[in-house]
């Protein structure tokens, strides 16, 4: 959400921004699956082929961001984010139980998770967020683990992007590293206090970051509904 529109503030252009921050990504999504695996709360081996699928959709994604520009998901995107915390803000049921699955793992594996890695590799802010939505409302996943799980899957899809950049040649390696020491560092604290609270934080922190987001790319004057309102 900070990251992409700082980098092109800074006069980073779109796809160096994208490949470098693929490379923070990294350490922010690895370190924070790491931090969860430790703790019980996901099995990396067994999440393996759902990386997979999601780092395959971002490789994808990631060849069509090299050629088509992203303005027609800029367009849409906020308003996704605005469903996604008025869907988690409003169900009051949703915690760390797990529910009733509404799609089985080998659908969910072959459909959704390379269809959010397709659009990670594409563009990214809010990835979190839809798989986030997904694990909990089709995989019936409580919220702590939907969290671990999605860090995962994540990590994956920045991995299949990042690769795509880097045979570009669009990554900025030291800015990306010096970056991702922040993420590597943020991401463990981030994910202990997330352990820590469960649930209830998450939550609340799904919906702020969602609402935040969607108010920041709606609030650049280059979105395109702005320039199709002439505001």
């Amino acid at each position: 959400m900070i990251t992409i529109p700082a980098m092109l503030i800074a006069g980073i252009p779109p796809l160096e921004t994208l490949g470098t921050n693929k490379l923070q990504s990294l350490f922010g999504s690895g370190s924070a699956s790491i931090a969860y695996a430790r703790h019980g709360h996901v099995n990396l081996k067994d999440q393996l082929p759902m990386a997979l699928m999601s780092a395959a959709g971002s490789v994808f994604g990631a060849l069509i961001a090299t050629v088509v520009p992203a303005d027609a998901l800029k367009g849409v995107l906020p308003f996704l984010l605005i469903a996604i915390a008025v869907y988690f803000g409003c169900k009051p049921n949703i915690g760390d139980v797990e529910k009733h699955r509404r799609m089985s793992a080998f659908l969910f594996t072959l459909t959704f998770v390379p269809l959010i890695g397709l659009y990670d590799g594409i563009f990214g802010p809010g990835t979190g967020s839809f798989f986030m939505l997904g694990f909990v409302s089709l995989a019936g996943y409580g919220i702590l683990k939907a969290t671990a799980h999605t860090k995962f899957l994540n990590f994956g899809s920045n991995l299949g992007a990042f690769l795509v950049f880097v045979l570009y040649g669009v990554v900025l390696w030291k800015v990306g590293l010096m970056m991702g020491a922040g993420q590597f560092l943020g991401a463990q604290v981030g994910s202990r206090y997330a352990m820590a609270k469960g649930a209830k934080i998450i939550k609340a922190l799904l919906v702020v970051v969602s609402i935040a987001l969607a108010i920041r790319l709606l609030a650049d004057p280059a979105h395109p509904l702005r320039i199709w309102l002439g505001l």
